[in-house]
């Protein structure tokens, strides 16, 4: 596969889109309509978009969403150990944790997920959790970003930690934001160096899936329903895609509720 990145200017703002070489799967145009039904479909509440339409702007909502963080949790300074006191900082519009003794301001920002959707003899690797939240459901490999790392490096990081697993990153998969824990997720398309891959510390077992055995019922979290679905259905339709949505979770679900959640602002290349 060769992918080459392509800027497009969308109201004045320049963005890249992903330009992707043809492969091997199937002779379909992408403008052609699915040949026959996609059993994932109602795994995966989506708005999607006309097929002739790129990366096409959208309106946020002008209604903010819950919050991951909360601000008053934060007593103490986390740079000089003094209280802190909670208020809006001059110039700003939110909450924050502020320090008593030494001024400084606590900002909370989302931590992001990296990982792979590993290909292989036409199956994806996937890995069964040995750890909470959802112990025991399978998972693609991936996990936080850490310091000083690029987020390709800390997905290829992931793999082999929790699939013993030495992969190639073939191109950006898919952009998922889930506003409502504080995470964003960025998968990539990947691929074995060596057909070799065995359970790490955080997994119980790691297996190939053929497409149609997929257990989507058995998925850890929303963001695998959602990368996997999206998956299937390029596979399907012969041409893969860069994919970028928000998945809106309901307040008050655990994070191992595969199907509360939507899946908004679908975008796709």
């Amino acid at each position: 596969m060769i992918v080459k990145a392509i800027q497009l200017q969308i109201n004045g703002l320049v963005s890249q889109r992903w330009s992707w070489k043809a492969r091997t799967f199937s002779s379909f145009s992408p403008f052609s309509p699915i040949p026959y039904p996609n059993p994932y479909t109602n795994l995966l509440p989506t708005k999607t978009i006309p097929r002739r339409v790129q990366f096409a702007p959208f309106n946020a909502s002008s209604t903010p969403l819950p919050s991951a963080g909360n601000v008053r949790n934060i007593k103490f300074c986390q740079w000089c150990g003094g209280s802190t006191k909670h208020d809006i900082p001059e110039g700003e519009e939110k909450l924050r944790a502020i320090c008593t003794v030494c001024g400084k301001i606590a900002y909370q920002n989302p931590k992001m997920v990296v990982g792979c959707l590993v290909e292989h003899d036409n199956k994806v690797l996937l890995c069964k959790r040995s750890i909470q939240p959802s112990h025991g459901l399978w998972t693609l490999p991936a996990g936080y970003l850490e310091i000083g790392e690029s987020a390709v490096d800390g997905a290829i990081r992931e793999t082999r930690e929790e699939a013993n697993a030495n992969v190639e990153v073939i191109s950006p998969f898919a952009h998922l934001d889930i506003p409502l824990i504080g995470q964003t997720y960025m998968i990539f398309l990947a691929k074995l160096k060596k057909p070799h891959f065995s359970p790490g510390p955080e997994s119980s077992a790691c297996q190939l899936f053929p497409l149609d055995d997929i257990p989507f019922n058995s998925l850890s979290f929303s963001s695998m329903v959602v990368t996997l679905s999206l998956y299937v259905e390029d596979i399907r339709t012969g041409k893969l895609k860069f994919h970028y949505g928000t998945i809106n979770k309901r307040p008050g679900t655990s994070p191992s509720d595969i199907r509360a959640y939507t899946l908004d602002h679908h975008m796709q290349s």
